[in-house]
């Protein structure tokens, strides 16, 4: 049975658990170290990432995320998630778990006003356009060796990228009926799980 958590310091949780379960996958909550010991893998919500990054340092949950990010569990970050993920994100103030090896911008768009919506082609996920919701969303400025870029804007900007088992995006899936990056990051999880048997 595969066991995914969902970050809920802060943020979007809510709907990720909501589109997992209704794939027929155990998620849950997970708000302290303990909860995340017998999980697969886990999302980091898109939220505020201040504020989350703050949290995750408050909630003693900093060391086991950095630990787990950079040693091949799986963990997907949406919108903050993506820079919470980060090894270099601007402005912050606050440490990133340092999984991907990218650098990322904050509201790379403008405020809440700014907020899009645009069909990316994500060739990982079929030949249907991904429709991505956008709000105030980070940009990957960089990416280093090792990092595949899963899509981009028609500036040529990435907005989803993966390296290894962690994988970051700057729009929000969870906020559409489309649930096929949910099942993407399944079937990462679910691979990790072959490798370790």
């Amino acid at each position: 049975m595969t066991r995914i958590g969902v970050l809920a310091l802060q943020g979007d949780f809510a709907e990720h658990i909501g589109i997992f379960q209704r794939l027929g996958i155990t998620a849950r909550e997970v708000r302290r170290p303990q909860e995340l010991a017998d999980l697969d893998g886990l999302v980091i919500p898109g939220g505020e990432s201040t504020t989350i990054a703050r949290l995750i340092s408050e909630f003693a949950l900093l060391e086991p995320l950095q630990e787990r990010a950079q040693n091949g569990f799986p963990i997907w970050g949406t919108c903050a998630g993506m820079i919470v993920l980060a090894q270099r994100a601007s402005e912050l103030g606050w440490p990133t778990l340092g999984g991907l090896a990218i650098a990322v911008r904050r509201n790379a768009f403008g405020r809440q006003v700014d907020s899009f919506e645009a069909d990316l082609a994500v060739p990982a996920l079929g030949q249907q356009p991904f429709h991505a919701v956008f709000i105030r969303a980070p940009i990957v400025e960089e990416v280093d060796d090792g990092v595949e870029v899963l899509a981009k804007l028609e500036n040529g900007k990435a907005v989803a990228v993966r390296q290894a088992n962690v994988l970051a995006t700057a729009f929000h899936p969870e906020l559409t009926e489309d649930n096929r990056f949910h099942r993407y990051f399944i079937d990462m999880v679910r691979g990790h799980n072959d490798e370790q048997a």
